[in-house]
C-alpha cells in the first residue's frame, strides 16, 4: 500500500515493503571447486568471502583456484571430451541441455534471489530477465545439439575440444549461460571462471549440472581471482577462451593467446549511445533512457550512458527524464518496489564516485535523483551529466555506474560524427516515429547491436557483440554457435 508524505513534494510516496523471502534457498556456509563431476577442495586450501553489496554481510566462502587447480580441471575437460562428450550424438547432447533448462526453471525462484542477494541487482530483472534468459539459452541451444549440419550447411563441422570461459561480474548467471549452453551444444567441454564477487549462481549451477546427471567433466567451475582466469587463459590444453570483461583485460588476453591455435571471443567494454531524434515518441524514450542505464544501476556493458537528444526537444526530454529520475526507488534489491538496487562492490562504488567528481571538476552540470540512500550497503543515487564536451572524460571512458552524460545536435551528419567518436563499439540506440531515420542512422552507427525504440532487449536466437574496443565475435544465436565449432 502506497502512502503520501505530505510535508514533502508530491512525487515523494513510500511505499509499504514488499520483500521477497528467502527462506526457500540453500547456500552453504562453504564452497570448494567444481572439478570432475565433485565439489573439491582448493590445492591453496584458501578461501575467500563473497558479501551482499546491499548489507555487506557475508554469503559464503568461496574456494580460490590456483594454477593447479586450473590444471586439474582441464585435465578433468578433456578426459570428458575424449572419453565420453565428443563421442555421444548431437541428440543425446540434447537431451542434457534440455534437462539443464528444466532444472534451471524449476529452480528459478531460488536461483533469481541468490543473483540478487550475490549480484545487488533488483529481484525484478533477476527474477523477469537472467533467470528466464538464461533459461532459453539452454533450451535454444538445446535444439541446435542434432542440427548443426543445418545450422552450417554443406560444411563439415567439427568441435574445438576444451573451452576456457571466464565470465563478469554483472550478468553472473545469464553470461554463464551465454557460454556453456552454445559449448555444449557444438560438443566441447568447458572450463569456467565466475567474477569472484559473484560467484554463488555458478556454483548453484554446477549443482543442477550434477543433479541432470552431467557426465563428469564435461563442465568444471573453478573460483578465483584474476590470477585463476589468466592460469585458464595461458593453459596450453584449452583450445578456446571466450571472455567477457573490461577492454584492458581482453587486451592482455589477446596478447597471451597470439601465436598459438587458441580461438577466442572477447566481449569488452562499451560506451552506448541512445539517440533521441525530435519526432520520438518522448515518454517511451524516457522510459527507454531509464531502463538502459538506471534501472541495472549501470551495470550494463551496452548502458545507454551517452544520451543524443536532438536540439529542438531537448529542453522537454531532459524535465521529463528528471522528473521520472525523481520517482526512481533505490534501496534493499530484495524489496520489488526498488527501481536501483546496490553497487556490485565497495571498490566499483569508488570509481563511479571518482569518475562523478572528474565530470563535476571538468565543468559539467550534474543532477542527482532525489531517492534516499540506505545506510548500510554500496549505493550511489541516478546521476546525469549536461553541458559536457565531447572530449570529456566522462563522455569518453566507461563508468559501468548510473551515470548519464547528455549532449545536443542538430543534425543527422552531426550525431552520427558524435555517436561514432569513441573507442568502442557494443551497442547503441535509436528513438524516431520515422523508420527511415532509423534505418539510415543504424546503417551508419559502428556499434554491434542497435536497438530501435526500445533499449537493452536480448534474445537467444539473436547475436550480440561489438566492434572496435569493445571486443570481436558473438554470442548467442547461430553465430555464438559457430564460436565453438571448426568449419571446414
Amino acid at each position: 500500500m502506497a502512502k503520501k508524505n505530505s510535508t514533502a513534494n508530491k512525487l515523494d510516496w513510500e511505499y509499504a515493503p514488499s520483500l521477497e523471502g528467502t527462506d526457500h534457498i540453500q547456500l552453504k556456509e562453504k564452497y570448494d571447486l567444481y572439478i570432475g563431476g565433485k565439489f573439491v577442495k582448493p590445492s591453496s586450501g584458501k578461501y575467500f568471502a563473497t558479501t551482499n553489496p546491499a548489507t555487506g554481510e557475508k554469503l559464503a566462502d568461496v574456494a580460490y583456484g590456483d594454477e593447479s587447480d586450473v590444471d586439474k580441471a582441464v585435465k578433468a575437460a578433456r578426459k570428458a571430451y575424449t572419453e565420453v562428450w565428443s563421442k555421444l550424438s548431437g541428440k543425446e547432447r540434447g537431451k542434457y541441455i534440455y534437462r539443464i533448462a528444466r532444472i534451471m526453471q524449476e529452480r528459478a525462484r531460488e536461483l533469481a534471489v541468490i543473483e540478487t542477494l550475490d549480484a545487488g541487482k533488483v529481484i525484478r530483472e533477476s527474477r523477469d530477465v537472467d533467470v528466464p534468459l538464461a533459461c532459453n539459452h539452454f533450451f535454444y541451444y538445446a535444439g541446435w545439439a542434432d542440427k548443426l549440419e543445418y545450422a552450417f550447411p554443406n560444411r563439415k563441422i567439427e568441435s574445438l575440444g576444451v573451452a576456457g570461459q571466464i565470465i563478469p561480474w554483472n550478468f553472473p548467471i545469464l553470461m554463464a549461460a551465454w557460454k556453456i549452453a552454445p559449448a555444449l551444444a557444438a560438443g566441447n567441454t568447458v572450463v569456467l571462471k565466475p567474477a569472484e564477487t559473484t560467484p554463488l549462481t555458478a556454483l548453484k549451477l554446477a549443482e543442477i549440472f550434477h543433479d541432470a546427471g552431467l557426465p563428469p567433466g564435461v563442465v568444471n567451475i573453478v573460483t578465483g581471482y584474476g590470477d585463476t582466469g589468466a592460469a585458464i587463459v595461458n593453459h596450453a590444453d584449452v583450445d578456446k577462451i571466450a571472455f567477457t570483461g573490461s577492454t584492458g583485460v581482453g587486451k592482455i588476453i589477446q596478447k597471451a593467446i597470439a601465436g598459438t591455435n587458441k580461438k577466442a571471443t572477447l566481449e569488452l567494454g562499451g560506451k552506448s549511445a541512445n539517440i533521441i531524434m525530435d519526432d520520438a515518441p518522448i515518454d517511451q524514450a524516457v522510459e527507454g533512457i531509464i531502463n538502459g542505464i538506471f534501472f541495472n544501476q549501470g551495470h550494463v556493458c551496452c548502458a545507454g550512458s551517452r544520451l543524443f537528444v536532438q536540439e529542438n526537444v531537448a529542453d522537454e526530454v531532459i524535465k521529463k527524464l528528471k522528473r521520472r529520475m525523481d520517482t526512481l526507488i533505490v534501496g534493499n534489491p530484495l524489496d520489488k518496489n526498488t527501481d536501483v538496487g546496490a553497487i556490485n562492490s565497495k571498490e566499483q562504488l569508488a570509481t563511479i564516485q571518482k569518475y562523478i567528481k572528474l565530470g563535476i571538476s571538468e565543468g559539467a552540470t550534474m543532477h542527482q535523483s532525489r531517492a534516499k540512500i540506505p545506510a548500510n550497503g554500496y549505493y550511489c543515487a541516478p546521476t546525469i551529466f549536461t553541458d559536457v564536451a565531447q572530449s570529456s572524460t566522462i563522455v569518453q571512458e566507461e563508468i559501468f555506474g548510473p551515470v548519464l552524460t547528455i549532449q545536443t545536435f542538430r543534425t543527422v551528419d552531426e550525431v552520427i560524427q558524435k555517436a561514432n567518436n569513441t573507442p568502442f563499439g557494443l551497442a547503441a540506440g535509436v528513438w524516431s516515429d520515422k523508420g527511415s531515420r532509423v534505418f539510415n542512422l543504424t546503417s551508419k552507427l559502428k556499434a554491434g547491436v542497435v536497438w530501435a525504440n526500445t533499449y537493452n532487449k536480448f534474445d537467444p536466437t539473436s547475436p550480440f557483440g561489438g566492434y572496435k574496443e569493445s571486443g570481436y565475435g558473438r554470442e548467442g544465436g547461430l553465430h555464438g554457435l559457430g564460436a565453438y565449432v571448426k568449419l571446414k
